[in-house]
Protein backbone atom coordinates (compact mmCIF):
# COMPACT_ATOMS: atom_id res chain seq x y z
CA UNK A 1 0.00 0.00 0.00
CA UNK A 2 2.86 2.42 0.50
CA UNK A 3 3.47 2.73 -3.01
CA UNK A 4 -0.20 3.27 -3.06
CA UNK A 5 0.00 6.40 -1.32
CA UNK A 6 3.29 7.50 -2.58
CA UNK A 7 1.86 7.81 -6.20
CA UNK A 8 -1.60 9.49 -4.97
CA UNK A 9 1.19 12.14 -2.75
CA UNK A 10 2.83 12.66 -5.97
CA UNK A 11 -0.22 12.91 -8.25
CA UNK A 12 -2.56 15.03 -5.96
CA UNK A 13 -0.67 16.48 -3.11
CA UNK A 14 -2.98 17.95 -0.77
CA UNK A 15 -6.56 16.88 -2.29
CA UNK A 16 -5.26 13.58 -0.80
CA UNK A 17 -5.65 13.12 2.87
CA UNK A 18 -4.74 10.36 5.71
CA UNK A 19 -6.37 12.41 8.36
CA UNK A 20 -8.74 9.79 10.37
CA UNK A 21 -11.80 12.47 10.88
CA UNK A 22 -11.39 12.53 7.66
CA UNK A 23 -11.50 8.91 6.69
CA UNK A 24 -13.61 7.95 9.49
CA UNK A 25 -16.64 10.43 8.33
CA UNK A 26 -16.56 7.99 4.97
CA UNK A 27 -17.30 5.45 6.95
CA UNK A 28 -20.89 5.95 6.95
CA UNK A 29 -23.62 8.30 5.43
CA UNK A 30 -27.31 9.13 6.30
CA UNK A 31 -28.40 5.38 5.90
CA UNK A 32 -27.49 4.73 9.55
CA UNK A 33 -24.95 2.30 8.33
CA UNK A 34 -21.34 2.21 9.34
CA UNK A 35 -18.64 -0.21 7.37
CA UNK A 36 -16.86 0.15 11.12
CA UNK A 37 -12.82 -0.21 9.26
CA UNK A 38 -11.84 3.45 7.88
CA UNK A 39 -10.14 3.23 3.65
CA UNK A 40 -7.01 3.80 2.58
CA UNK A 41 -7.43 7.91 1.67
CA UNK A 42 -9.70 10.52 0.25
CA UNK A 43 -8.70 12.63 -2.73
CA UNK A 44 -10.71 15.86 -2.57
CA UNK A 45 -10.90 15.87 -6.49
CA UNK A 46 -10.37 19.70 -7.62
CA UNK A 47 -10.70 18.83 -11.52
CA UNK A 48 -11.78 16.27 -13.84
CA UNK A 49 -7.58 16.10 -14.28
CA UNK A 50 -7.25 14.86 -10.44
CA UNK A 51 -10.12 12.76 -11.01
CA UNK A 52 -8.38 10.78 -13.88
CA UNK A 53 -5.05 10.81 -12.09
CA UNK A 54 -7.06 9.33 -9.49
CA UNK A 55 -8.46 6.15 -11.55
CA UNK A 56 -5.25 6.24 -13.76
CA UNK A 57 -3.73 5.24 -10.04
CA UNK A 58 -6.51 2.67 -8.80
CA UNK A 59 -6.35 0.74 -11.98
CA UNK A 60 -3.05 0.15 -11.98
CA UNK A 61 -2.78 -1.20 -8.32
CA UNK A 62 -6.21 -2.65 -8.40
CA UNK A 63 -7.08 -0.24 -5.49
CA UNK A 64 -11.45 -0.30 -4.83
CA UNK A 65 -12.68 3.52 -5.32
CA UNK A 66 -15.80 4.96 -3.36
CA UNK A 67 -17.12 7.95 -5.27
CA UNK A 68 -18.37 10.22 -2.76
CA UNK A 69 -20.05 13.93 -2.79
CA UNK A 70 -22.08 15.02 0.29
CA UNK A 71 -22.53 11.87 2.06
CA UNK A 72 -26.40 12.34 2.13
CA UNK A 73 -26.90 8.92 0.29
CA UNK A 74 -29.83 6.60 2.37
CA UNK A 75 -28.69 3.45 1.02
CA UNK A 76 -25.34 2.99 2.01
CA UNK A 77 -23.84 3.96 -1.41
CA UNK A 78 -20.95 5.64 -0.71
CA UNK A 79 -19.18 4.05 2.06
CA UNK A 80 -15.84 3.42 2.27
CA UNK A 81 -13.98 0.22 3.76
CA UNK A 82 -10.38 -0.87 4.75
CA UNK A 83 -8.25 -0.83 1.27
CA UNK A 84 -10.14 1.48 -0.75
CA UNK A 85 -9.89 5.16 -1.69
CA UNK A 86 -12.53 7.20 -1.45
CA UNK A 87 -12.41 9.64 -4.47
CA UNK A 88 -14.74 12.70 -3.31
CA UNK A 89 -16.36 15.40 -5.99
CA UNK A 90 -18.11 17.69 -3.26
CA UNK A 91 -15.00 20.68 -3.78
CA UNK A 92 -15.99 20.28 -7.67
CA UNK A 93 -18.59 22.96 -7.29
CA UNK A 94 -18.70 25.54 -10.34
CA UNK A 95 -21.74 26.34 -12.55
CA UNK A 96 -19.56 26.38 -15.58
CA UNK A 97 -22.21 27.70 -18.08
CA UNK A 98 -26.03 28.92 -18.24
CA UNK A 99 -27.98 29.32 -21.51
CA UNK A 100 -31.45 31.06 -21.10
CA UNK A 101 -31.66 30.21 -25.02
CA UNK A 102 -31.48 26.68 -24.52
CA UNK A 103 -32.92 26.75 -21.16
CA UNK A 104 -29.65 24.31 -19.88
CA UNK A 105 -27.07 24.90 -17.37
CA UNK A 106 -23.46 23.03 -17.34
CA UNK A 107 -22.25 22.11 -13.95
CA UNK A 108 -19.59 20.22 -11.77
CA UNK A 109 -21.09 17.45 -9.58
CA UNK A 110 -20.36 19.16 -6.20
CA UNK A 111 -22.95 21.73 -6.74
CA UNK A 112 -25.78 21.92 -3.77
CA UNK A 113 -29.01 21.20 -5.23
CA UNK A 114 -30.43 24.44 -3.38
CA UNK A 115 -27.76 26.65 -4.24
CA UNK A 116 -28.52 25.94 -7.86
CA UNK A 117 -31.61 26.59 -7.91
CA UNK A 118 -30.99 30.28 -6.39
CA UNK A 119 -28.30 31.08 -9.04
CA UNK A 120 -30.18 29.90 -11.74
CA UNK A 121 -33.55 32.03 -10.26
CA UNK A 122 -31.21 34.99 -11.25
CA UNK A 123 -31.81 33.87 -14.32
CA UNK A 124 -35.32 32.95 -14.60
CA UNK A 125 -34.62 29.57 -14.70
CA UNK A 126 -35.35 26.55 -12.53
CA UNK A 127 -34.21 23.24 -12.12
CA UNK A 128 -37.19 20.86 -11.33
CA UNK A 129 -35.77 17.65 -9.30
CA UNK A 130 -36.65 18.33 -5.43
CA UNK A 131 -35.33 15.85 -3.13
CA UNK A 132 -36.32 16.59 0.51
CA UNK A 133 -32.22 16.88 0.80
CA UNK A 134 -32.23 19.46 -1.37
CA UNK A 135 -30.47 21.75 1.29
CA UNK A 136 -27.39 19.59 1.74
CA UNK A 137 -27.25 17.07 -1.50
CA UNK A 138 -25.16 17.48 -4.11
CA UNK A 139 -26.44 17.24 -8.19
CA UNK A 140 -23.69 14.67 -8.28
CA UNK A 141 -25.51 12.91 -6.17
CA UNK A 142 -28.79 13.63 -7.61
CA UNK A 143 -27.56 11.82 -10.62
CA UNK A 144 -25.86 8.95 -9.30
CA UNK A 145 -29.11 7.66 -7.75
CA UNK A 146 -31.37 9.09 -10.03
CA UNK A 147 -33.16 11.26 -6.81
CA UNK A 148 -36.69 11.79 -6.94
CA UNK A 149 -38.29 14.30 -4.36
CA UNK A 150 -41.65 15.94 -4.05
CA UNK A 151 -42.07 17.27 -7.43
CA UNK A 152 -41.90 14.06 -9.42
CA UNK A 153 -45.25 13.00 -10.01
CA UNK A 154 -45.58 16.49 -12.18
CA UNK A 155 -42.12 17.11 -13.52
CA UNK A 156 -40.36 13.82 -13.31
CA UNK A 157 -37.27 12.57 -11.85
CA UNK A 158 -33.43 13.59 -12.26
CA UNK A 159 -33.33 11.60 -15.01
CA UNK A 160 -35.89 13.86 -17.09
CA UNK A 161 -33.76 16.68 -16.39
CA UNK A 162 -30.18 15.67 -17.55
CA UNK A 163 -28.94 15.75 -20.98
CA UNK A 164 -25.28 15.07 -21.12
CA UNK A 165 -23.01 13.88 -18.65
CA UNK A 166 -18.98 13.36 -18.49
CA UNK A 167 -17.45 10.29 -17.03
CA UNK A 168 -14.45 9.33 -15.90
CA UNK A 169 -13.94 5.40 -16.35
CA UNK A 170 -12.19 2.93 -14.13
CA UNK A 171 -9.11 3.51 -16.28
CA UNK A 172 -9.16 7.41 -16.39
CA UNK A 173 -10.39 8.04 -19.76
CA UNK A 174 -12.97 10.77 -20.14
CA UNK A 175 -16.40 9.67 -21.75
CA UNK A 176 -18.66 12.75 -22.77
CA UNK A 177 -22.37 11.73 -23.44
CA UNK A 178 -25.42 12.58 -24.46
CA UNK A 179 -26.10 16.00 -25.59
CA UNK A 180 -27.43 20.05 -25.88
CA UNK A 181 -30.25 19.38 -27.88
CA UNK A 182 -33.62 18.62 -26.69
CA UNK A 183 -34.12 15.54 -28.90
CA UNK A 184 -31.05 13.06 -29.32
CA UNK A 185 -30.82 9.19 -30.10
CA UNK A 186 -27.90 8.30 -31.59
CA UNK A 187 -27.42 4.98 -30.60
CA UNK A 188 -27.44 3.34 -27.22
CA UNK A 189 -28.26 5.75 -24.32
CA UNK A 190 -25.30 6.16 -22.38
CA UNK A 191 -26.23 8.56 -20.31
CA UNK A 192 -29.37 7.36 -18.94
CA UNK A 193 -27.33 4.06 -17.97
CA UNK A 194 -25.42 6.44 -15.90
CA UNK A 195 -28.44 7.84 -13.96
CA UNK A 196 -28.67 5.64 -10.97
CA UNK A 197 -25.61 3.59 -11.37
CA UNK A 198 -24.52 4.73 -7.93
CA UNK A 199 -20.91 5.13 -9.26
CA UNK A 200 -20.22 1.20 -10.30
CA UNK A 201 -19.80 2.39 -13.80
CA UNK A 202 -17.82 5.63 -13.52
CA UNK A 203 -17.92 9.01 -11.97
CA UNK A 204 -20.01 12.10 -12.94
CA UNK A 205 -17.03 14.91 -13.55
CA UNK A 206 -20.14 17.17 -15.12
CA UNK A 207 -23.63 17.55 -16.13
CA UNK A 208 -25.75 19.16 -18.66
CA UNK A 209 -28.82 20.09 -17.18
CA UNK A 210 -32.39 20.60 -18.46
CA UNK A 211 -34.23 23.23 -16.72
CA UNK A 212 -37.17 25.14 -17.21
CA UNK A 213 -38.59 28.72 -16.53
CA UNK A 214 -40.61 28.76 -13.30
CA UNK A 215 -44.40 27.73 -13.28
CA UNK A 216 -46.49 31.46 -13.46
CA UNK A 217 -49.69 31.76 -11.84
CA UNK A 218 -50.71 31.09 -8.52
CA UNK A 219 -49.98 28.47 -6.20
CA UNK A 220 -52.44 26.98 -4.29
CA UNK A 221 -51.70 24.92 -1.42
CA UNK A 222 -54.40 21.88 0.57
CA UNK A 223 -53.57 20.98 3.86
CA UNK A 224 -56.20 17.81 4.90
CA UNK A 225 -56.15 15.50 8.17
CA UNK A 226 -57.99 12.71 7.58
CA UNK A 227 -58.82 9.77 10.25
CA UNK A 228 -56.95 7.26 9.30
CA UNK A 229 -54.14 5.90 6.58
CA UNK A 230 -56.19 4.10 4.03
CA UNK A 231 -58.78 7.19 3.64
CA UNK A 232 -55.67 9.62 2.99
CA UNK A 233 -54.06 7.30 0.58
CA UNK A 234 -57.39 6.54 -1.17
CA UNK A 235 -58.20 10.32 -1.64
CA UNK A 236 -54.46 10.30 -2.98
CA UNK A 237 -55.35 7.96 -5.75
CA UNK A 238 -58.45 9.60 -6.47
CA UNK A 239 -56.84 12.59 -7.58
CA UNK A 240 -54.47 10.68 -9.38
CA UNK A 241 -57.26 8.73 -11.14
CA UNK A 242 -59.25 12.23 -11.89
CA UNK A 243 -55.99 13.31 -13.87
CA UNK A 244 -55.18 16.03 -11.38
CA UNK A 245 -51.24 16.65 -11.66
CA UNK A 246 -50.46 18.25 -8.56
CA UNK A 247 -46.87 19.63 -8.45
CA UNK A 248 -46.84 17.80 -5.46
CA UNK A 249 -48.37 15.61 -2.88
CA UNK A 250 -47.62 14.22 0.14
CA UNK A 251 -49.03 11.91 2.20
CA UNK A 252 -47.79 11.44 6.46
CA UNK A 253 -49.61 8.44 8.84
CA UNK A 254 -50.14 9.02 12.49
CA UNK A 255 -46.94 8.10 13.82
CA UNK A 256 -45.14 10.64 11.03
CA UNK A 257 -47.37 13.30 12.46
CA UNK A 258 -46.83 12.44 15.81
CA UNK A 259 -42.73 12.52 15.87
CA UNK A 260 -43.19 15.60 13.54
CA UNK A 261 -45.25 17.72 16.25
CA UNK A 262 -43.04 16.77 18.81
CA UNK A 263 -40.08 17.90 17.21
CA UNK A 264 -41.41 21.01 15.62
CA UNK A 265 -43.67 21.48 18.73
CA UNK A 266 -46.79 21.67 16.80
CA UNK A 267 -50.26 20.17 17.86
CA UNK A 268 -50.04 17.69 14.67
CA UNK A 269 -51.08 14.60 16.57
CA UNK A 270 -54.88 15.38 17.56
CA UNK A 271 -56.05 16.65 14.26
CA UNK A 272 -56.23 13.10 12.52
CA UNK A 273 -54.59 9.74 11.61
CA UNK A 274 -53.21 11.16 8.65
CA UNK A 275 -51.81 14.23 6.65
CA UNK A 276 -52.41 14.72 2.76
CA UNK A 277 -50.70 17.78 1.87
CA UNK A 278 -51.45 18.84 -2.09
CA UNK A 279 -49.98 21.24 -3.97
CA UNK A 280 -51.10 22.93 -7.30
CA UNK A 281 -49.61 25.49 -9.66
CA UNK A 282 -49.60 26.84 -13.04
CA UNK A 283 -52.77 28.17 -15.24
CA UNK A 284 -55.00 25.36 -14.33
CA UNK A 285 -53.87 25.35 -10.51
CA UNK A 286 -57.37 27.11 -8.93
CA UNK A 287 -59.39 24.65 -10.81
CA UNK A 288 -57.26 21.53 -10.36
CA UNK A 289 -57.35 22.84 -6.25
CA UNK A 290 -60.88 22.69 -6.14
CA UNK A 291 -61.24 19.46 -7.58
CA UNK A 292 -58.90 18.18 -5.45
CA UNK A 293 -60.61 19.27 -2.17
CA UNK A 294 -63.88 17.89 -3.63
CA UNK A 295 -62.31 14.79 -3.71
CA UNK A 296 -60.85 14.86 -0.30
CA UNK A 297 -63.92 15.79 1.53
CA UNK A 298 -65.66 12.94 -0.56
CA UNK A 299 -62.67 10.43 1.17
CA UNK A 300 -63.72 12.08 4.53
CA UNK A 301 -60.61 14.57 4.58
CA UNK A 302 -60.83 17.72 6.54
CA UNK A 303 -58.97 20.14 3.75
CA UNK A 304 -57.48 23.87 4.16
CA UNK A 305 -56.60 26.17 1.11
CA UNK A 306 -53.78 28.31 0.91
CA UNK A 307 -52.50 30.91 -2.08
CA UNK A 308 -49.91 32.50 0.57
CA UNK A 309 -46.29 31.49 -0.39
CA UNK A 310 -45.27 31.63 2.79
CA UNK A 311 -48.21 29.82 4.54
CA UNK A 312 -47.27 27.11 1.70
CA UNK A 313 -43.79 27.06 2.42
CA UNK A 314 -44.36 26.38 6.20
CA UNK A 315 -46.40 23.43 5.48
CA UNK A 316 -43.98 21.93 3.56
CA UNK A 317 -41.28 22.17 6.07
CA UNK A 318 -43.74 20.24 8.07
CA UNK A 319 -43.14 17.24 5.42
CA UNK A 320 -39.36 17.91 5.32
CA UNK A 321 -39.07 17.68 9.15
CA UNK A 322 -40.21 14.02 9.13
CA UNK A 323 -36.57 12.69 8.64
CA UNK A 324 -34.87 14.74 11.53
CA UNK A 325 -38.05 14.25 13.43
CA UNK A 326 -37.04 10.69 13.58
CA UNK A 327 -33.47 10.70 13.84
CA UNK A 328 -33.86 12.59 17.26
CA UNK A 329 -35.82 9.80 18.48
CA UNK A 330 -33.19 7.00 17.64
CA UNK A 331 -31.06 5.18 14.96
CA UNK A 332 -33.59 4.81 11.85
CA UNK A 333 -33.98 2.54 8.86
CA UNK A 334 -35.24 4.75 5.70
CA UNK A 335 -37.03 2.19 3.52
CA UNK A 336 -38.15 3.35 0.04
CA UNK A 337 -40.17 1.56 -1.91
CA UNK A 338 -42.47 2.79 -5.00
CA UNK A 339 -46.14 0.87 -6.05
CA UNK A 340 -48.80 1.85 -8.50
CA UNK A 341 -50.51 5.00 -7.39
CA UNK A 342 -54.11 2.78 -7.10
CA UNK A 343 -52.30 0.31 -4.86
CA UNK A 344 -51.61 3.42 -2.30
CA UNK A 345 -54.31 2.04 0.37
CA UNK A 346 -53.11 -1.59 -0.17
CA UNK A 347 -49.36 -0.87 0.59
CA UNK A 348 -50.01 1.20 3.88
CA UNK A 349 -52.69 -1.75 4.70
CA UNK A 350 -50.08 -4.11 4.40
CA UNK A 351 -47.26 -1.91 6.33
CA UNK A 352 -50.07 -1.65 9.36
CA UNK A 353 -50.07 -5.60 9.34
CA UNK A 354 -46.21 -5.76 9.13
CA UNK A 355 -45.91 -3.22 12.13
CA UNK A 356 -48.30 -5.09 14.31
CA UNK A 357 -46.66 -8.75 13.40
CA UNK A 358 -43.16 -7.53 14.85
CA UNK A 359 -44.38 -4.83 17.31
CA UNK A 360 -42.86 -2.04 15.80
CA UNK A 361 -43.44 1.44 15.02
CA UNK A 362 -43.15 1.79 11.20
CA UNK A 363 -43.62 6.37 10.92
CA UNK A 364 -44.19 6.37 7.27
CA UNK A 365 -44.74 9.47 4.63
CA UNK A 366 -45.32 9.25 1.06
CA UNK A 367 -44.90 10.86 -2.08
CA UNK A 368 -48.44 10.07 -3.06
CA UNK A 369 -48.39 11.55 -6.86
CA UNK A 370 -46.11 8.83 -7.84
CA UNK A 371 -46.42 6.17 -5.17
CA UNK A 372 -43.25 6.03 -3.36
CA UNK A 373 -42.94 5.41 0.05
CA UNK A 374 -40.90 6.00 3.24
CA UNK A 375 -41.56 3.46 5.64
CA UNK A 376 -38.79 4.66 8.60
CA UNK A 377 -37.88 1.60 10.97
CA UNK A 378 -36.90 3.28 14.26
CA UNK A 379 -34.92 0.93 16.72
CA UNK A 380 -32.50 0.49 19.23
CA UNK A 381 -29.43 -1.34 17.24
CA UNK A 382 -28.14 -4.57 18.07
CA UNK A 383 -24.81 -5.17 20.57
CA UNK A 384 -22.90 -5.40 17.66
CA UNK A 385 -24.48 -2.13 16.21
CA UNK A 386 -26.24 -3.57 13.15
CA UNK A 387 -30.12 -3.31 12.48
CA UNK A 388 -31.51 -6.12 14.51
CA UNK A 389 -32.70 -9.33 12.65
CA UNK A 390 -36.46 -8.50 13.21
CA UNK A 391 -35.92 -5.02 11.51
CA UNK A 392 -34.60 -6.80 8.40
CA UNK A 393 -37.39 -9.70 8.14
CA UNK A 394 -40.22 -7.05 9.03
CA UNK A 395 -38.14 -4.98 5.86
CA UNK A 396 -38.23 -8.10 4.11
CA UNK A 397 -42.68 -8.91 4.19
CA UNK A 398 -42.15 -4.82 2.96
CA UNK A 399 -40.72 -5.43 0.37
CA UNK A 400 -42.33 -8.79 -0.69
CA UNK A 401 -45.78 -6.74 -0.32
CA UNK A 402 -44.34 -3.83 -2.82
CA UNK A 403 -43.54 -5.92 -5.22
CA UNK A 404 -46.56 -8.21 -5.20
CA UNK A 405 -48.32 -5.10 -5.46
CA UNK A 406 -46.49 -4.21 -8.72
CA UNK A 407 -43.78 -1.89 -6.94
CA UNK A 408 -40.11 -1.66 -6.95
CA UNK A 409 -37.59 -1.93 -3.75
CA UNK A 410 -36.11 1.99 -4.50
CA UNK A 411 -38.18 4.47 -6.06
CA UNK A 412 -35.65 7.06 -5.10
CA UNK A 413 -32.62 5.87 -3.03
CA UNK A 414 -30.74 3.49 -4.62
CA UNK A 415 -29.74 0.01 -3.76
CA UNK A 416 -26.05 0.67 -2.27
CA UNK A 417 -25.09 -1.58 0.27
CA UNK A 418 -28.68 -2.03 2.06
CA UNK A 419 -30.96 -3.69 -0.34
CA UNK A 420 -28.25 -5.34 -2.68
CA UNK A 421 -29.74 -8.88 -1.09
CA UNK A 422 -33.10 -8.40 -2.62
CA UNK A 423 -32.17 -7.37 -6.59
CA UNK A 424 -32.72 -10.61 -7.30
CA UNK A 425 -36.11 -10.92 -6.08
CA UNK A 426 -37.05 -7.82 -8.37
CA UNK A 427 -34.81 -8.39 -11.18
CA UNK A 428 -34.82 -11.88 -11.45
CA UNK A 429 -31.56 -13.56 -12.73
CA UNK A 430 -31.33 -13.49 -16.21
CA UNK A 431 -31.61 -9.82 -15.64
CA UNK A 432 -29.13 -9.56 -12.77
CA UNK A 433 -26.39 -10.90 -14.61
CA UNK A 434 -26.97 -9.08 -17.35
CA UNK A 435 -26.58 -5.78 -16.02
CA UNK A 436 -23.67 -7.40 -13.71
CA UNK A 437 -22.04 -8.00 -17.37
CA UNK A 438 -23.06 -4.31 -18.40
CA UNK A 439 -20.73 -3.63 -14.93
CA UNK A 440 -17.61 -5.07 -16.53
CA UNK A 441 -17.59 -3.57 -19.86
CA UNK A 442 -16.97 -0.47 -18.40
CA UNK A 443 -15.15 -1.86 -14.71
CA UNK A 444 -13.31 -5.06 -16.07
CA UNK A 445 -11.26 -4.79 -12.74
CA UNK A 446 -14.34 -4.34 -10.40
CA UNK A 447 -12.65 -1.61 -8.64
CA UNK A 448 -15.98 0.49 -9.34
CA UNK A 449 -17.55 1.41 -5.58
CA UNK A 450 -17.18 -2.74 -5.25
CA UNK A 451 -19.81 -4.26 -2.96
CA UNK A 452 -22.86 -1.78 -3.94
CA UNK A 453 -25.49 -2.60 -5.89
CA UNK A 454 -24.56 -5.15 -8.22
Amino acid sequence: MSDVLEALRGALGDAVSFDPIDLAAATSDKSGHDSRSTPLAIVTARSVADVRATMRIATEFRIPVVPRGAGTGLAGGAIASAGEIVLSTIAMDRILEISVADELAVVEPGIINAELNVLLAEHGLWFAPDPASKAISTVGGNIATNAGGLLCAKYGVTREAVLGLKVVLADGRLLTLGHRSVKGVTGLDLTALMIGSEGTLGIIVEATLKLRPPQSGTVSTIAAFFPDIVSAAGASAAISAAGIRPAAMELLDSAALTAIGRYLDLPLAGRGGAFLLVQTDGAGSASESAAAVAIIRSHGGDAEVTSDPEEGERLFEIRRAFHPALEAQGTVLIEDVAVPRSALPQIFAEIAVIADRYGLGIPTVAHAGDGNLHPNFVYTPAADGEVPEAVWSAAHELFTAALALGGTLTGEHGVGILKRRWMRDELGDDQLELQRSIKLVFDPLSIMNPGKML
